[in-house]
């Protein structure tokens, strides 16, 4: 399959607005350039900035943009005509940049080996091993190993909202217990939670390349499909898929998504969830913790724990009785 690539001129502003209105489409696959903080990177490593690759230098006076794959399929063209109306509704508001939109052609195998590069085995909290699928490694420590092969859905365990779930499930007790991932990409929430002996998880994502993706990788980590089920949709419009999830059953939830969607998951959170379950969520930037904080607490939840990493938080919630 090849890939349309697609780049959005927006401000720093417009950062979260544009991803999260893109990730409420089905767009996962993205990654921002952004001179603010190309320019904020240089100015905190004065002693070291020679030593940036040259190759990366055009970040300095770049503007800022969201760039996003599309899969040059019928799912990639509803994208795209998707896409096109969120773009012309935010343009609209004036404030976003000029939300201009370019589009080049890539293929498949330059998108897998541009990413895999920058893929190593990396160690996550006190048990996790994360593991790309054609890597090899040693594990003197006795970890879990979690293999898991991204294409081009989000979750390497490499960005600090999937560090901060792993980490945060470490905490809890999953041994026999009932999860719900939702908003899956990858799937590595999923199989950490299986791997800490969750009894089963259900799988949520907006995006059916994701979800695709998800089954692939919980099977190459040695789970079979008595373990595990994986849906395509968004709860928050779907409600068949809803009754399908089930209500009432499930003893944890991860939702590592944004602040805007978390926001307006917060009602269904608790219908989901036994009386005194879990509920993880991250994906938040620091900035809006406490508006997220504040709209699950008021559904009838108890903070546990707040855990941030750089400029990312994530927070740990108990159902009130």
């Amino acid at each position: 399959m090849n890939w349309t690539e697609v780049a959005i001129e927006t401000n720093s502003d417009g950062i979260e607005t544009l991803t999260g209105n893109l990730l409420n489409i089905g767009i996962t696959g993205i990654r921002i350039e952004n001179s603010d903080d190309f320019n904020e990177f240089l100015e905190g490593t004065e002693i070291y900035w020679d030593y940036v690759d040259e190759s990366l230098m055009y970040l300095k006076d770049a503007p800022t943009k969201v760039i996003l794959y599309l899969p040059e399929n019928s799912q990639g063209m509803d994208m795209m005509s998707s896409l096109k109306n969120v773009l012309e509704e935010l343009k609209k508001e004036e404030k976003y940049g000029s939300l201009e939109m370019t589009v080049n052609n890539v293929k498949e195998e330059d998108w897998e080996n541009n990413w895999k590069q920058f893929f190593k085995p990396i160690k996550i909290g006190d048990r996790f091993l994360i593991k790309p699928s054609w890597e090899k490694t040693d594990n003197p420590d006795n970890r879990k190993i979690l293999e898991i092969d991204p294409g081009m859905s989000f979750g390497t365990g490499t960005h600090e909202t999937t560090r901060l779930c792993l980490e945060t499930m470490e905490k809890f007790d999953l041994n026999n217990k009932e999860v719900l991932d939702l908003g899956c990409g990858s799937g590595i929430l999923s199989i950490g939670a299986l791997l800490l002996g969750a009894k089963h998880v259900n799988m949520v994502d907006i995006d059916a390349n994701s979800t695709r993706i998800a089954k692939e990788n919980t099977s190459l980590n040695g789970f079979n499909e008595n373990c595990y089920n994986v849906y395509c949709g968004n709860i928050i419009q779907d409600k068949a898929l809803c009754d399908t999830l089930g209500y009432k059953k499930y003893d944890v939830i991860f939702a590592n998504i944004v602040a805007d969607v978390l926001k307006a998951m917060s009602g269904q959170f608790g219908e989901f969830l036994k009386d005194d379950g879990t509920l993880i969520v991250s994906g938040i930037i620091i900035e809006r913790k406490q508006e997220v904080e504040d709209a699950i607490i008021e559904k009838g939840f108890e903070v546990i724990k707040n855990y941030n990493e750089g400029s990312w938080a994530s927070i740990s919630f108990r159902k009130k009785l």
